[in-house]
């Protein structure tokens, strides 16, 4: 049972400021790096089976501290895939969905950033919610303690490209990314860790100047300033042109980005439409994914398969740098899909 509360939210902070709580409290050092282990290694939120742990640390962990911030309200399982989308319930009384994907031997988690998000990008769902505000890093966290224990699969990927615009929840995302390529945390390679944004140029060009690891996906969705701007305001800001320099700029130091392109009927899916993105694109060694669109309210349509499959073809037969991929949203049937996460109880 979550409820509000004065106490110190623990989960999601990193090593150096456990260790500067433990200081405060007077515990040693080492207490630090336990309590992370079992928070994040070990997914434990019960200070009383963090069994290595000083009866006094125990207690302060019992009565000062808040180690789980969120809980399930909702599993919607999908009737044709292994796909699952949790709704979460935060401790202030607002709700966010993640998704889990399951193919073979390979476990997908959409995690979310924010509640809601302000982009306004007209084709996607989570725009109707507006923002409400940023999740902190243990709100994060705890979606992938969650399904980690709730779904047998071990968990190989993580996208945040769940609800919310990431880079404008930047900290926080990178703590939270940090501590999910922690080998004492969660374990994962950082070029399993993939971050999507829309297009926030100075925080792209932050995340490079950092030199982080994590793979970097920005969400094209169209091959020109004028239909962008139409349904991404975002691009009256930064345009088509900065975000493609910025990848082509740091392409050859091996940081290679990924462009994500959402297909939408009679908008951007024209043989014209894949010319102009060739020739943007051309030279730039990145990755193209192609996302057919997944329809929400209606005012969007998911083009033809024949659109689709001359799209693709102008594209693969002007190929000159970038490659292109395909992919095809899970958990459609569920509302789990791409630009499909909106919480109906907001």
């Amino acid at each position: 049972m979550l409820h509000n509360s004065d106490k110190f939210i623990i989960k999601g902070k990193d090593l150096s400021e456990l260790y500067e709580w433990c200081e405060k409290k007077g515990h040693p050092k080492f207490r630090a790096q336990q309590i992370f282990e079992w928070m994040y290694f070990h997914g434990e939120s019960n200070p009383m089976a963090m069994r290595n742990l000083s009866k006094n640390l125990i207690n302060d962990l019992t009565t000062e501290c808040i180690l789980q911030t969120l809980a399930v309200e909702k599993v919607s399982s999908s009737e044709n895939e292994f796909t699952n989308k949790f709704l979460f319930k935060t401790m202030d009384n607002h709700f966010i969905e993640t998704v889990s994907m399951v193919e073979d031997n390979r476990h997908t988690i959409c995690i979310s950033s924010q509640i809601g998000c302000n982009l306004d990008c007209d084709f996607c769902a989570t725009a109707t919610m507006g923002i409400i505000r940023n999740l902190n890093t243990g709100e994060i966290v705890d979606q992938l303690v969650f399904i980690r224990e709730k779904v047998e699969t071990p968990i190989t990927n993580i996208v945040f490209m769940g609800m919310g615009e990431p880079f404008l929840n930047y900290e926080r995302v990178l703590k939270a990314a940090d501590i999910f390529h922690d080998p004492k945390g969660f374990g994962l390679g950082a070029h399993r860790i993939t971050i999507s944004t829309a297009g926030i140029l100075p925080k792209i060009n932050k995340f490079y100047e950092q030199n982080r690891k994590y793979k970097l996906a920005i969400s094209l969705n169209a091959s020109n300033d004028e239909i962008r701007s139409k349904i991404m305001p975002i691009n009256n800001k930064w345009p088509i042109i900065d975000l493609v320099a910025i990848a082509r700029k740091h392409a050859h130091r091996n940081r290679k980005v990924m462009f994500e392109y959402v297909l939408l009927a009679g908008i951007n899916d024209s043989p014209e439409n894949a010319r102009e993105l060739a020739r943007l694109l051309q030279g730039v060694d990145c990755k193209l994914n192609v996302i057919p669109y997944n329809e929400t309210d209606g005012k969007y349509g998911r083009p033809e398969n024949e659109a689709i499959e001359s799209f693709l073809e102008v594209l693969s037969a002007n190929q000159k740098g970038y490659r292109v991929m395909v992919r095809w949203s899970k958990g459609q049937d569920i509302d789990a899909g791409c630009g499909q996460l909106a919480v109906k109880q907001e």
